[in-house]
């Protein structure tokens, strides 16, 4: 059974930082990808970012240059660190799995329990 836990959420100012960490288990593949995806009150879940095992990165454009994914594949754990922080960035964040299939990521449709990010201006 896969199991995410996602952690480090929290409230900060505009222009503030957070890490976001996601432990995954119960899912090995040999091209494991793992990502977040958010979603604010009111609207759909949204892509952020993944990563593959062989460390392929994808972004979505509205936090390239402000967020930085990565992973360490010995705990089974993926960060996403959050810089240069916009009130737009509040939402719950998910953290998902699936396998890597190119540059792409085929999401198995386990989830996290979230975790709130809120950023105030």
């Amino acid at each position: 059974q896969v199991q995410l836990v996602e952690s480090g959420g929290g409230s900060v100012q505009a222009g503030g930082s957070l890490q976001l960490s996601c432990a995954a288990s119960g899912y090995t593949v040999s091209r494991r990808c793992m990502g977040w995806f958010r979603q604010a009150p009111g609207k759909e879940r949204e892509f952020v970012s993944f990563i593959i095992s062989d460390a392929t990165t994808t972004y979505a454009d509205s936090v390239k240059g402000r967020f930085t994914i990565s992973q360490d594949s010995a705990k089974n754990t993926v960060y996403l660190q959050m810089n240069s922080l916009k009130p737009g960035d509040t939402a719950m964040y998910y953290c998902g799995t699936g396998l890597g299939d190119g540059q792409y990521c085929s999401w198995r449709g386990d989830w996290g329990q979230g975790t709130q990010v809120t950023v105030s201006s």
